[in-house]
């Protein structure tokens, strides 16, 4: 009762000297759009936000680029891709139970892209399972090419971390990546592509052929 009656004479005051404060008060800001975490996982849903990458391990995984979460970041995935950046790129930083990295053409985690770094675009789109986020240094402002993948939920990265997507397809071929900082035989992108253009799967790189045998180690073989 006493909360209800502050509030009916601070109502009754607000109304009494309303038109002269209107004059003094700034308009109110707009309110924030409010984004939704959920996602479509139908490919054949606005293709032309899939990113596909078609890595070494075999796999074929599409991610759903997210305009309405971070923009900037969705349309810098998307150039990258179109220049064929990321193909023969490899998943440098890959730690178990965490995420797995990947966008640096040095395979150092120290590279980017010559294009400028990218304006922060910070959501509180939750990091699960599958989402895929833009790596930068300590300073808010430094995401240019390197992103990564979560493999289970982690949201401390919330509202520190542009995430901008979500693997809807191929997440197994995501946990079968090559572990390591850097793994010691690293899988790699081999095509990053828009599923709208319907690139087909790149060759799977052969497998080296055994050294041949030569007389001289037949010899020495029979001599052991």
């Amino acid at each position: 009762m006493i909360r209800a009656k502050f509030t009916a004479v601070a109502l009754g005051l607000a109304l009494i000297a309303g038109p002269g404060l209107a004059k003094d008060k700034a308009p109110p800001a707009p309110a924030a759009p409010v984004l939704s975490a959920v996602i479509n996982p139908d490919p054949a849903f606005e293709p032309e936000n899939i990113l596909v990458l078609d890595l070494s391990n075999g796999g074929r995984v599409l991610i759903r680029l997210m305009p309405a979460w971070a923009p900037g970041h969705v349309e810098r995935i998307k150039t990258l891709a179109a220049q064929g950046f990321y193909n023969g790129i490899i998943f440098h930083r890959v730690i178990d139970g965490f995420m797995a990295q990947t966008g640096d053409p040095t395979g150092t985690g120290q590279g980017g892209s010559p294009l400028p770094d990218l304006k922060a675009e910070f959501n509180y789109i939750p990091h699960v399972r599958g989402s895929v986020s833009m790596a930068r240094t300590d300073q808010p402002d430094t995401a240019n090419s390197q992103f990564f993948i979560v493999f289970y939920p982690r949201f401390a990265l919330d509202h520190r971390y542009t995430n901008f997507g979500r693997v809807i397809a191929g997440m197994d071929y995501v946990d079968a990546i090559e572990r390591g900082e850097p793994p010691a035989n690293p899988t790699k992108i081999l095509q990053a592509s828009m599923l709208s253009e319907g690139k087909p799967r790149p060759a799977a790189p052969a497998a080296a052929a055994p050294a041949a045998i030569s007389a001289d180690m037949l010899t020495q073989s029979k001599s052991n």
